[in-house]
């Protein structure tokens, strides 16, 4: 299902844009990725694919949408480390468009909405035909068949078992989550 969401943000005829500067990690990491174009806030803004670490593999578009945003080699350091990446070091890799200073956020995404929106009819749409969202078909496939024999293994549903009873979704359990999860013996 969130691969299905995912996909139908990537074929919208309109340009989505996340604008974030707080953490998004999993499924939250693969939204923005889902996105046309994401900004951030440099100061707090952080991207994470923290499934390993649970004994699974991202399962919402994350591997498709990593590898293609980043390459083969970055998207396997995302996914195998399961680091909590800052708002810079996401842009560099090509995960996000740019890293902004908090305080110059919103000014700056609300400037590139409106220059898009200042666009004439269909120009959009045009740039989206001309640049279109890679097909992904195969590869979702892939990465829900790796996420379904993860997720029945013990090991996977004793780690997320145990990260739910430490409080990983809670708002102190999030915060590092990443140190959280790496204090449960694999």
């Amino acid at each position: 299902m969130f691969q299905a969401v995912g996909e139908l943000i990537r074929h919208l005829p309109q340009t989505t844009i996340v604008k974030f500067a707080g953490k998004a990690r999993g499924g939250g990491a693969e939204f923005v990725a889902a996105a046309d174009m994401a900004f951030a806030a440099v100061e707090t803004a952080g991207l994470g694919q923290i499934e390993a670490l649970m004994g699974i593999v991202p399962g919402g578009g994350g591997t498709q949408y990593l590898r293609d945003r980043v390459g083969r080699n970055r998207a396997l350091e995302v996914i195998l480390t399961a680091d909590l990446f800052d708002a810079e070091t996401a842009a560099s890799y090509g995960r996000i468009n740019r890293a902004v200073p908090a305080d110059e956020l919103d000014e700056y995404v609300d400037g590139v909405a409106r220059h898009i929106a200042a666009l004439p009819d269909g120009v959009v749409e045009a740039a989206k035909r001309a640049l279109p969202a890679d097909g992904f078909k195969e590869g979702l496939l892939r990465e829900n068949d790796a996420w379904a024999t993860t997720i029945s293994l013990p090991a996977a549903q004793r780690l997320i078992g145990e990260g739910l009873r430490d409080r990983a979704q809670t708002p102190a359990g999030e915060r590092d989550l990443e140190g959280l999860m790496r204090g449960i013996a694999p």
